[in-house]
């Protein structure tokens, strides 16, 4: 668990730092606490967020864990819009 939160922390500031960042970040599962209030990451996700870079979390997941209400960045979506988006591209694209 140590292990994936430095990796995530790490991660996500070198995405805040690169020249080419995403255009949507997708929240599903558990990383959907990533974006809610008491988030070690909500800093360096609303700079991403605030340099372009879409961040969009799983209401279904978000309800599952009774974190809706507590969402800090981004916005709330559906399984069929990060669907659309994940097979609209032939390859993941930055």
């Amino acid at each position: 668990e140590e292990l994936g939160k430095n990796l995530m922390k790490t991660f996500l500031y070198a995405i805040s730092e690169s020249t080419v960042r995403p255009k949507k970040i997708y929240c599903i599962n558990s990383a959907v606490k990533l974006v809610t209030e008491g988030s070690d990451h909500l800093e360096v996700l609303a700079a991403i967020q605030n340099s372009g870079t879409e961040i969009c979390s799983c209401g279904i997941c978000l309800d599952y864990f009774g974190l809706k209400e507590s969402v800090m960045v981004g916005s709330i979506t559906n399984m069929y819009a990060i669907v659309e988006a994940l097979v609209s591209e032939s390859v993941v694209t930055l």
